[in-house]
């Protein structure tokens, strides 16, 4: 029997084991995504961690009521599990977006979907400032610092923003409400920053990519900047801050780690500046920064000129 794949032929492959390979790279992808390691999704779950390991090898056959219990535990969407031909980042932020409109913007997304709409749509969006993204190691927190005092700005973390407007502590916010819970004062947090007005240099949490409309929002609402460095790097990093969440007393760390960064760089590549901070000095990669947004401030409308400090 032959079977298809994105374009490719599998001569002695049957749709069923295509599909079921397909689904374990989702589950595995969207793990990665949150920033969880088997044995965390294991727990979340009440699945077994061998069957989880299963599901993802493409020989679990699960059913849907399992698979919804996964999906649960994630805070992700099912249909983002089950394969399909809807796989852009895009799609995601326009699903999320018609699920919260109301029926006017939903009637008003059409005649403009439709062509019948004669109102002009304009895409330019004022930049709050300098985002930094990038996994847990990156230096976000440490470079934003000497960034945003290099230019004058305000300097946030966005995880602190959170904890100040919620009174816990993120570990505390994911035990009480879930992933779904924490990602919802996300967003919030970062509306309200954005309603403030002020440009500010914002180091993001390492997961946000992996919720489509606060992520949309932050690399149409900043000049997002991803900070990478090898992987061994950001767990060396992670490990001096003494900070192994969500790995901790995991034996698999590094390799759940680079399921987490593998998942990630599409979405990390999505921002409008890469600096790589590999073997780099704190200054070496702060210098490095400063030279990659110079132009951005140059061009901003006012000017917003690099301090002399």
């Amino acid at each position: 029997m032959l079977s298809i794949q994105s374009g490719i032929m599998f001569p002695n492959m049957d749709l069923e084991t295509v599909f079921l390979e397909e689904l374990g790279q989702r589950v595995r992808t969207m793990r990665g995504l949150r920033g969880m390691s088997r044995k965390v999704l294991a727990k979340v779950s009440g699945i077994s961690e061998r069957y989880i390991a299963q599901l993802e090898s493409g020989k679990g056959n699960v059913s849907i009521v399992l698979l919804r219990r996964v999906s649960n535990a994630m805070a992700a969407h099912l249909e983002d599990l089950i394969p399909s031909g809807d796989t852009s980042q895009e799609w995601a932020v326009m699903r999320d977006l018609v699920r919260k409109a109301s029926p006017a913007q939903i009637a008003q997304a059409k005649e403009i979907l439709s062509g019948h709409s004669g109102a002009a749509v304009s895409h330019r969006v004022p930049k709050a400032g300098i985002a930094l993204i990038g996994l847990r190691g990156a230096g976000k927190s440490t470079l934003g610092r000497l960034l945003a005092k290099k230019i004058g700005w305000n300097f946030v973390e966005l995880n602190k923003e959170i904890e100040k407007q919620n009174g816990l502590s993120v570990a505390e916010i994911i035990a009480l409400y879930g992933q779904e819970g924490f990602r919802r004062m996300e967003q919030s947090a970062l509306g309200g920053l954005l309603a403030q007005g002020e440009p500010i240099v914002l180091a993001t949490g390492g997961g946000i990519v992996s919720e489509p409309l606060t992520f949309d929002l932050i690399l149409s609402s900043f000049y997002t900047v991803w900070l990478k460095a090898e992987p061994e790097e950001h767990m060396t990093r992670v490990r001096s801050q003494g900070d192994l969440r969500p790995m901790a007393d995991d034996r698999s760390a590094m390799q759940e780690l680079r399921t987490i960064l593998l998942s990630r760089e599409p979405l990390y590549a999505r921002a409008a500046a890469e600096v790589d901070t590999a073997r780099l000095s704190i200054e070496q990669a702060a210098a490095r920064l400063i030279e990659t947004v110079t132009p951005v401030l140059a061009m901003a409308e006012p000017p917003r000129a690099v301090a002399a400090r």
